[in-house]
């Protein structure tokens, strides 16, 4: 399930992506299957062995072009171990929101993006996850969890001050909200509730088929309720030759 449209963000095989805060790795391994040179980047290095050996399974099953490199590194956002204007493009996919100093976590992304370079931040949108918040304080009150709601100005003027220069946005994930609103009206940790668990099976189905009506009824109910807010943004000046 990816969140990040890799045909707005426009990346090119042989390009350097940073896909900071990977997780599972679900966007990462889209811009290998594309070509893209990228690294997953997070403080989770459990979860990056798991990245580590997905990748090399594509590779062993020949699912990447020639010339596509991937990795795995772990480290802090706050200081990212990377030299300045060093990559092409970044992926900040769902970790915003986790950030106690979420300000900081920007700048160092703008930081190791070249001139001319493009981002891609993705956060929860600010109205379903208002009602999850109202459901359950165990869906935010947890270790590593959300700390803050943003809106949508919010967002794009923190990235604004961070040096980036926004250029357009879309919503994602709307067949997702009833979902978390349901698990959170349940108990989070409620895995055996029969309504969160159907409608669980109704998304695994859409994941997997990608059936005409579950695909149009999201992409229709997107613009209103989309779980997520992609804003897509570009550092300005123009790309050094030969960098």
């Amino acid at each position: 399930m990816l969140t990040v449209d890799f045909d707005k963000l426009g990346v090119q095989p042989g390009q350097r992506v940073l896909d900071l805060g990977c997780g599972a790795g679900r966007h990462a391994f889209e811009l290998y299957r594309r070509g893209a040179d990228v690294i997953a980047f997070d403080q989770d290095v459990a979860e990056l062995e798991n990245v580590a050996a997905m990748f090399a399974a594509m590779k062993a099953e020949n699912q990447v072009p020639d010339g596509a490199a991937a990795q795995t590194v772990s480290g802090d956002a706050l200081a990212l171990p990377f030299p300045d204007e060093h990559f092409d493009c970044v992926i900040a996919s769902e970790i915003m929101e986790h950030v106690p100093e979420d300000e900081k976590a920007m700048r160092e992304l703008v930081r190791v993006v070249k001139p001319g370079g493009r981002v891609v931040v993705t956060v929860p949108r600010a109205w379903p996850e208002k009602i999850c918040w109202a459901l359950s304080d165990e869906y935010h009150q947890v270790e590593g969890g959300h700390v803050r709601i943003y809106s949508a100005d919010e967002l794009i003027g923190k990235l604004r001050d961070a040096g980036l220069r926004p250029a357009f946005r879309h919503y994602a994930h709307a067949l997702h909200s009833p979902y978390w609103w349901l698990k959170c009206a349940v108990g989070t940790d409620n895995d055996d509730h029969p309504l969160p668990k159907l409608y669980h099976r109704m998304l695994v189905w859409d994941l997997m088929k990608g059936p005409w009506i579950t695909r149009t009824a999201e992409r229709l109910l997107d613009p209103v309720m989309g779980k997520s807010i992609a804003v897509y943004l570009g550092k300005p000046g123009s790309a050094r030759a030969g960098a």
